[in-house]
């Protein structure tokens, strides 16, 4: 038999539940607004993506049927373009990532140094970031117009020969990834100062009565706690490059030749110029699954470092 304690604590114990139960419902009820209006807005254009993947919708013959199983993928997969698109949008994304990541630490840190002037610098930072992207690339292309931009004007001021900044192959994709930094270097300033404005100071202290050096202190104290701000920044830039189209779209559509034809955008020619939507529609696929793959596969690698 139940003592007089079990009985009283079981009696506790079920409204504790219930009571439970009630407040994650009533969470559910008052986020079901949102996440119903999330999953129409974003629900839906995926599964007809999806749909279309496995279809033979062109812009030809519109309809969906009869469905084509995999042999989009296969075509798509068969196509040297999708696999030098595949391989210059990783390289890219790992160029610009590493590129905003080090500026951005390195401005941050000396933010974290200034007091007085803080608020003034992140008022100035978060311009670029706050700009469109197709501003952004229309500013910069009429900067960097060989004939009339302020760049060339500047090189030919400095006695140097003027550039074709989007017209050879090299330098499109060196000055598509420099603006890319440019704009979104801002916001990984915001979140690793965010982070180092919240380190605890005691190793600090800790490490100064121990004679450590600057350089020391940076390596086996900041860098440590400020891996976890560090790899969202990262993850989240990373998502962003992967699915870059505006910078080369406007800057330069892809050109010269494929010199910036990025994965988005191979996948836009195929759709719209190739008239293809289903062969368009499994290159957008493809291209969601590695982002996906490279998610996980970082933040696997986070966990088990922790």
């Amino acid at each position: 038999m139940l003592s007089k304690t079990s009985a009283a604590s079981l009696r506790q114990t079920k409204p504790g539940r219930a009571g439970f139960d009630r407040f994650r419902l009533t969470g559910w009820a008052f986020a079901s607004p949102g996440l119903t209006a999330l999953a129409i807005v974003l629900g839906f254009p995926v599964l007809y993506a999806v749909a279309l993947a496995f279809s033979s919708f062109t812009l030809m013959r519109p309809a969906l049927a009869p469905f084509a199983g995999i042999d989009n993928f296969v075509a798509v997969l068969n196509d040297a373009a999708f696999w030098a698109a595949a391989w210059l949008t990783i390289k890219y994304s790992l160029i610009t990532v590493a590129g905003e990541f080090l500026a951005g630490l390195g401005i941050a840190l000396m933010l974290n140094r200034v007091v007085k002037t803080r608020p003034l610098y992140f008022a100035l930072l978060t311009i670029p970031m706050a700009m469109s992207p197709v501003c952004v690339a229309l500013i910069w292309r009429m900067l960097l117009q060989p004939n009339l931009g302020i760049i060339n004007h500047m090189f030919e001021s400095w006695g140097l020969p003027r550039m074709d900044w989007l017209g050879n192959p090299t330098l499109a994709f060196w000055s598509m990834a420099f603006i890319d930094v440019w704009q979104q270097m801002s916001f990984v300033v915001l979140i690793l100062a965010a982070g180092l404005a919240a380190l605890p100071r005691e190793p600090y202290e800790a490490a100064e009565m121990d004679g450590a050096r600057q350089w020391q202190q940076f390596w086996y104290i900041t860098l440590p706690m400020l891996r976890p701000v560090a790899a969202i920044a990262v993850v989240i830039q990373l998502i962003n490059e992967l699915r870059t189209y505006d910078l080369p779209y406007v800057l330069t559509r892809g050109g010269p030749g494929t010199a910036t034809e990025v994965l988005s955008f191979f996948a836009y020619r195929r759709a719209f110029l190739g008239l293809s939507i289903n062969e368009g529609s499994a290159a957008a696929l493809v291209l969601l699954l590695i982002v996906l793959a490279m998610t996980v596969v970082f933040f696997a690698m986070l966990e088990r470092r922790r």
